[in-house]
């Protein structure tokens, strides 16, 4: 079976959607043009982005019945950018978004608690809410959640 995936850039204004894994195999073009959409948006670098983090976005899609994409605040983030943030705070200096395995994301159609919560029960890696934000962080480094 085909795993799916729609994506919506809040920065810029691109969207995708696509087929990303067909059964237990990943499509490599897929998986590129993804890599492009969750690039870093602030200077164009691009990175592989951790096939487990597709697969979790993919659940998340399935269990919360969402008919929205998903909607990208930040996923690959370069060294630069990461510096950049954390001099405002509030950013990890080893973020696992450096790694290509972290996202940060909303759904139009789900209840931003509802998002974390789902999330949560995959028990699939670190889950942040952040309310004022309106996003949610998904990682696939420990399960934890803040």
């Amino acid at each position: 079976t085909e795993r799916t995936l729609s994506f919506r850039h809040t920065h810029t204004g691109e969207t995708l959607s696509l087929a990303y894994a067909a059964g237990d195999r990943y499509l490599p073009e897929a998986l590129a043009r993804i890599h492009w959409l969750l690039r870093d948006f602030r200077n164009g670098e691009a990175r592989a982005i951790d096939p487990r983090l597709l697969d979790q976005l993919h659940e998340l899609s399935r269990i919360t019945g969402t008919q929205a994409p998903f909607e990208v605040i930040s996923a690959f983030r370069s060294p630069a950018t990461n510096a950049m943030l954390q001099k405002r705070g509030g950013v990890a200096s080893r973020s696992l978004h450096l790694d290509g395995r972290a996202i940060d994301v909303r759904l139009a159609d789900v209840r931003l608690a509802d998002l974390r919560d789902a999330a949560t029960s995959l028990r699939a890696g670190g889950v942040g809410f952040y309310a004022a934000s309106n996003f949610v962080h998904l990682d696939t480094g420990l399960p934890r959640r803040w």
